[in-house]
């Protein structure tokens, strides 16, 4: 069958390699499977029930739940009707919910559970949707989606092949508003020529022949990124199993044993900190053999084969160290791919000598999201590059560096937004990416910068903040960096310190800990950073480096508001809250 409408990959799969294991998830304490004919019987029965209520095509209907099987088989169900899905994150504002469900203007609401309906109830006083809410979790003040299924278990499911028949492939999806890091979300039009030009291209770019493969899915299905993945699982064979949740990645990765999943680079650099920490832990030989390993890891270079004596140490620290990395993450990991924001080359290096490959992806909402894929061998990979382009994806270099695309993949514009879609294309109707970039040996792609975040100092010099703080991040002592200066002499630096490893280190050297707030006031802790400082600066020109930094003791969260959903900073946010700090940088 030819597959050009997003619900096709589930009927790909039926027709070429059932699962009985299709999509998996944690429930009451042991993984329930759900078998792909389990998966359209459920989906069929979702999209009757929701004719029954009178819904048609066109119609919006919004989705606010974490990870989990109703959240696919709602959006399957929708989008066999026609009817737009509408994502929204579970840990946004009611602000964020109403403004969201008044612009799209939606009908009725899939959500999960007692908090985030408390949420939608305040979000949506006085609209109409209010009387249609429905939940994932079975609570008392609130209808179950069940409910709508049952509507549609008597109906005869052959209605929905001539309705499945009217869908075209470049017709209106879904709508998936942006995190806002620039100001009010705007939904993103993505059609289903968009997306599945995307699944396709990406599944060619695995070039996986074994469709027994499991995935641990735990990046929001509601942003793009794991959305377009669940499609490419789906087409390809692979089955979906669920996280139980962000706190139980560990053990859900050692009782699903999976082969691959996708994830966001501040995760990695999170798993490399334990790594790390672990490793300082160590005594006498052990240690010893942990740094040697490090030492040699960061030595490694991307290619088919190793110089002999440097492939014989590389055996040995895998048996020593690296095996044990692996099986930490399940012990059967092909690749994993980090998407989102860019990752430390640094980390590249390591995790690939560590024999677990770590394939970056380029993309954003509006390009469905890939743009670029670093394929899952050294020929095809560069470090510090984000791949090679994605087939049917093209990508030219404007004069000032920016990164612009066309392809199948390209948005259709924003909703209810006609200025600004027109505002995102070239006169040649190239979209504009807003990163800046190149093309490494004609052939892959390296990003260097997002264009709206360069600014100048006083001195008229540019300054690229995502390469400094990149670099800064190496550091242990450093969670979260955002580099200012815009108009200023000089650059400087807001700095949230890791305070799990702050906390080690002065046990280490006989410090008391006396509470975070108190510790970044420390004389000693803050020559420490200062010795981080000189330490990162050196390979930036005088003007980049960086003069003078300010330790914060609240951490940067979503919920706080200074992190979008993807953990990328909101720097405006950021800014506006330590407007204060900011002046006492420059102040003479």
């Amino acid at each position: 069958m030819q597959v050009t409408r997003l619900f096709d990959t589930l009927y790909y799969q039926a027709e070429h390699f059932p699962k009985e294991d299709a999509i998996v998830a944690k429930e009451d304490g042991g993984w329930r499977k759900y078998s792909t004919p389990t998966i359209i019987g459920i989906v069929n029965q979702l999209s009757l029930g929701l004719l029954q209520l009178g819904f048609t095509k066109g119609d919006k209907i919004g989705i606010v739940s974490h990870n989990r099987p109703e959240w696919l088989f709602a959006d399957i169900a929708l989008s066999q009707l026609g009817i737009i899905s509408v994502p929204m994150y579970p840990n946004a504002t009611a602000a964020d919910y109403r403004f969201i469900i008044e612009d799209a203007d939606v009908k009725l609401i899939f959500l999960e559970n007692r908090e985030i309906l408390h949420k939608i109830h305040e979000a949506t006083q006085g609209l109409d949707v209010m009387q249609n809410l429905y939940t994932f979790d079975d609570l008392e003040e609130a209808e179950h989606w069940s409910k709508i299924k049952a509507l549609g278990e008597n109906q005869d499911a052959t209605t929905l092949a001539s309705q499945r028949e009217t869908i075209q492939e470049d017709e209106l999806a879904t709508l998936i508003y942006t995190s806002g890091t620039t100001g009010r979300p705007k939904g993103v039009m993505l059609s289903h020529k968009n997306i599945i030009s995307n699944t396709l291209s990406v599944a060619a770019a695995f070039k996986l022949a074994n469709n027994q493969y499991r995935a641990l899915s735990f990046l929001p299905l509601c942003h793009i990124f794991e959305r377009t993945a669940s499609n490419v699982y789906f087409f390809i064979g692979i089955s979906i199993y669920f996280a139980e949740s962000m706190d139980t990645i560990v053990q859900d990765m050692n009782e699903v044993r999976p082969h691959l999943f996708s994830t966001v680079p501040r995760l990695l650099e999170k798993v490399y900190d334990k790594i790390m920490t672990k490793g300082y832990e160590l005594k006498g030989v052990k240690r010893n053999i942990f740094f040697w390993a490090m030492k040699l890891a960061q030595r490694y270079e991307i290619r088919e084969s190793q110089p002999f004596w440097y492939g014989l140490q590389l055996q040995i620290a895998d048996k020593l160290v690296f095996s044990k990395w692996r099986a930490a993450l399940g012990g059967n990991i092909k690749f994993i791919v980090s998407g989102a924001a860019a990752l430390q080359p640094r980390l590249t290096q390591i995790f690939w000598a560590a024999g677990i490959r770590v394939t970056e992806a380029y993309g954003m909402t509006e390009t469905s999201p890939g743009i670029s894929f670093t394929l899952n061998n050294p020929n095809d990979a560069r470090i510090g590059c984000v791949g090679p382009l994605l087939q049917g994806v093209r990508v030219k270099i404007a004069e000032d560096g920016e990164i612009l695309v066309k392809g199948d993949n390209v948005m259709m514009g924003y909703y209810n937004r006609p200025e600004q879609s027109r505002d995102v294309f070239d006169e040649e109707g190239w979209f504009r990416t807003g990163d800046i970039g190149e093309m490494v040996e004609e052939r892959f792609l390296k990003i260097t910068d997002r264009k709206k975040e360069i600014f100048k100092t006083s001195g008229g010099k540019y300054i690229a903040p995502q390469v400094l703080e990149n670099t800064f991040k190496e550091s242990m002592f450093i969670e979260y960096i955002m580099v200012v200066g815009e108009g200023e002499k000089f650059p400087a630096a807001f700095i949230v310190p890791s305070f799990e490893y702050l906390e080690k280190w002065c046990t280490s050297h006989d410090i008391p800990y006396t509470g975070d707030e108190e510790m970044i006031q420390n004389e000693k802790i803050l020559n420490r950073f200062d010795s981080e400082r000189v330490k990162y600066n050196k390979g930036f020109a005088r003007y980049e480096q960086i003069k003078k930094f300010k330790l914060l003791h609240l951490p940067w969260t979503i919920d706080s508001g200074e992190l979008t959903p993807t953990l990328k900073l909101r720097r405006k946010v950021i800014l506006e809250k330590y407007k204060q700090q900011l002046a006492e940088f420059y102040r003479e």
